[in-house]
């Protein structure tokens, strides 16, 4: 298994639009993936720790596939969409990280 992050770090003055990114993005996300996701998540950065700071992302966005070939096969066809409907919600360029899941 694996899991895609796709992270939102926190820059001064930048936009997010949780309610957009949840109830538009990640369920348009989840449709073009369709049964090749296997789970999702939004999280929304709240503090950097016990010294108060703020968080480092604003947002995370995980998206668990079965492998690498299975996210490469379900979002390839749609990544322009998806890319495209970014600016709809955020003026912050996104990180990409891609994990394997040992626990």
């Amino acid at each position: 298994m694996i899991q895609v992050a796709v992270q939102y770090p926190r820059a001064e003055g930048a936009k997010f639009d949780m309610d957009y990114y949840t109830n538009k993005h990640m369920p348009m996300v989840q449709e073009r993936c369709g049964d090749a996701l296997k789970a999702m998540t939004v999280v929304q950065g709240m503090s950097g720790g016990m010294t108060g700071q703020p968080s480092a992302n604003v947002a995370v966005g995980t998206l668990t596939f079965d492998s690498l070939e299975a996210f490469q096969g379900a979002m390839g066809p749609h990544m322009g969409e998806i890319m495209g409907d970014i600016p709809n919600y955020t003026d912050i360029t996104p990180v990409l990280e891609i994990s394997e899941i040992k626990l």
